[in-house]
């Protein structure tokens, strides 16, 4: 089992930066990719950005320019540093790790964007 603990969510005006984190623990191994996602009230749930074990990254378009997502291997971790947040960007944000095609979630963390 993989447990996945996210933090750094919280409340900023529009226009203000979060980083988000998210590490792992238990059996970690070594994980393929590893990303987030997000869910606005009402909406599915879409992929915001992702990072191969060998640090290629995937980006959504709203997400491009904005965001950046890294990955520590030796601390099992992943973040999303967002930046000229937007009241769009409004919505739970959760960590998503690929463990040899088993896939684990973590229990989100709200991030919230004011105008």
């Amino acid at each position: 089992q993989v447990q996945l603990v996210e933090s750094g969510g919280g409340l900023v005006q529009a226009g203000g930066s979060l980083r988000l984190s998210c590490v792992a623990s238990g059996r970690t191994l070594s994980f393929n990719a590893m990303g987030w996602y997000r869910q606005a009230p009402g909406k599915q749930r879409e992929l915001v950005a992702s990072i191969t074990s060998g640090g290629g990254t995937n980006y959504a378009d709203s997400a491009k320019g904005r965001f950046t997502i890294s990955r520590d291997n030796a601390k099992n971790a992943v973040y999303l540093q967002m930046s000229s947040l937007k009241p769009e960007d409004t919505a739970v944000y959760y960590c998503n790790v690929d463990l040899h095609f088993v896939y684990y979630w973590g229990q989100g963390t709200q991030v919230t964007v004011s105008s």
